[in-house]
């Protein structure tokens, strides 16, 4: 179908300007060629070019078109290529990414962890301190009330008692002085 109205657009176009409309011309012609116009001849011209055309031109339009259809079927394969591999690369990070959240989940009960027990030993060096400092402060309560009752001891002794209510011969300090030497 395609043909016919492919040959009749060719066709149609050639008759029509086949007919010039003068009458001398046409009798000349036909004096000439013994026929009343040349159409025959001219679809057998044109038939002969086409075929020329298509003799010449037909191989290499074939293979532009066979190229250009490889080229773009090779350009699909390289885009589904890169499809794949930005699937690929996205599967990747994906995993990257459940890795990372599992780690820091790990990392995140790890640092509750430690932190727990450092808050425990500081708890008890706190406490253990805590218990030193009342052990010192009581043994410095019962230092100050050794030291209170020694001070009182003195003044009331000092204030009680001077030498000369103390009669101490030289025997006697000779005495004291051997037991303290010795």
């Amino acid at each position: 179908m395609k043909k016919i109205i492919l040959l009749s657009l060719l066709v149609v176009p050639a008759v029509l300007l086949a007919n010039t409309g003068h009458g001398g011309e046409e009798t000349r012609y036909f004096i000439q060629t013994g026929r009343e116009n040349d159409f025959w001849p001219r679809v057998v011209n044109f038939t002969i070019f086409a075929a020329i055309l298509y003799y010449l031109l037909a191989n290499p339009i074939k293979d532009f078109f066979k190229n250009r259809k490889s080229g773009i079927a090779n350009q699909l394969k390289e885009i589904e290529a890169k499809l794949q591999a930005a699937k690929d690369a996205e599967k990747d990070a994906q995993s990257h990414l459940t890795e990372s959240e599992n780690k820091a989940k790990m990392i995140l009960e790890d640092a509750k962890k430690e932190a727990k027990f450092l808050a425990d030993k500081i708890a008890e060096g706190n406490a253990s301190d805590l218990a030193m400092m009342e052990k010192q402060l009581e043994e410095k309560m019962t230092l100050e009330e050794k030291k209170s009752i020694r001070d009182a001891i003195d003044e009331i002794l000092n204030e009680n008692i001077s030498n000369d209510d103390i009669l101490i011969d030289e025997a006697k300090v000779v005495d004291i002085i051997t037991k303290k030497v010795a």
